[in-house]
């Protein structure tokens, strides 16, 4: 007859047996037919998350990711900016168009964020390195020639196609994220400011706003379209000159010397590629090009520098923001 197992030793046994309980019923909820089930597998096993949740993603890619990441690389600026108007510091990201770090209207959020790629591809070893469990992107950047290889390294989704509402495409790296909910709560307030702003105008409601960026000693017509820039303009009942109407042919458009006058408007936002220091400078070299004075908006005292890291980027939350921010500041004062 074997003897009674001790008080004490059945106790210690109690908390053992429903954990071996809880783990075999969890491995039976999993959802085995997910394309990337095991770099969310391997991502919980390391300890970044403890549940998973499955989306279908912009290119129709079923994927497993965790409930809570932790260790999210952003590799596109729209899923950087949106990651960070939610809370969410990426521990890698890319570098900003023309620049070198984070597009520097977002480099004080992101000053722990390592760069890990740039707008055409990714470093896929300082990727790995950084042991994320979420990687997000969308058709902005390059990396997206790589999804599988990325997928090895952990659950990647792709937020957005090419030219999406820049408002869907945030919604959708919130849901990837698990914020879909704050995100809506974003966009809420963001409308509300719209309508304020637009109150205010005064009598610059109707107003005909030109949008350029200066490189390489030329304007570049930006912000065409329904991206973060035409559609905030638009919102507010603003006018484009002519040829600044209608969708734009790519991320921006060069305008010769020789039609100068065509980027001409009741206001002129001048940026550059990179911060406002460097649309400042570049400023000052547009006035010395030949008539460029002769424009209505520069003589008018009503071009308005700007940073163009915000205003020329492939759009999100923050840089919307900063351009409603901007053009409240000028024309409601």
């Amino acid at each position: 007859m074997s003897s009674p197992i001790p008080r004490t030793r059945r106790a210690a046994l109690i908390p053992a047996v429903a954990a071996a309980g809880a783990l075999l019923l969890s491995a039976c909820g999993s959802d085995s037919d997910s394309d990337s089930g095991d770099a969310a597998d391997n991502a919980a096993k390391a300890g970044s998350a403890s549940t998973t949740r499955q989306l279908t993603d912009a290119q129709g890619r079923k994927v497993k990711v965790p409930s809570a990441p932790k260790k999210v690389v952003a590799l596109s600026e729209p899923t950087l900016d949106a990651a960070l108007a939610l809370g969410v510091e990426p521990v890698g990201t890319t570098a900003g168009r023309g620049q070198q770090g984070v597009s520097s209207y977002l480099a004080d959020k992101a000053a722990s964020s390592q760069v890990v790629a740039s707008v055409a591809e990714a470093d896929m070893e300082k990727l790995a390195a950084l042991q994320p469990d979420l990687i997000l992107l969308d058709e902005t950047t390059g990396a997206k020639k790589t999804v599988d290889k990325l997928q090895e390294i952990a659950p990647t989704v792709v937020t957005a196609k090419l030219n999406e509402n820049w408002k869907t495409a945030f919604t959708d790296t919130a849901d990837a994220l698990n914020k879909k909910a704050d995100a809506e709560k974003w966009l809420a307030d963001f409308d509300t400011q719209v309508a304020d702003t637009k109150e205010k105008l005064g009598d610059n409601a109707g107003t005909s706003v030109s949008v350029i960026r200066w490189q390489d000693g030329a304007p570049s017509v930006v912000g065409k379209g329904e991206g973060h820039v035409g559609s905030t303009l638009k919102a507010l009942g603003m006018d484009r000159p002519k040829d600044q109407q209608g969708a734009s042919t790519g991320h921006s458009e060069p305008v010769s010397l020789e039609k100068l006058a065509t980027i001409d408007g009741d206001w002129l936002f001048f940026g550059a590629l990179g911060s406002e220091d460097d649309s400042q400078k570049s400023y000052e070299e547009a006035r010395k090009v030949t008539n460029f004075g002769k424009l209505k908006a520069e003589k008018d005292g009503h071009v308005v520098v700007i940073d163009g890291s915000a205003w020329n980027s492939a759009g999100g939350p923050i840089a919307a923001r900063t351009v409603l921010d901007d053009i409240k500041g000028a024309l409601t004062k």
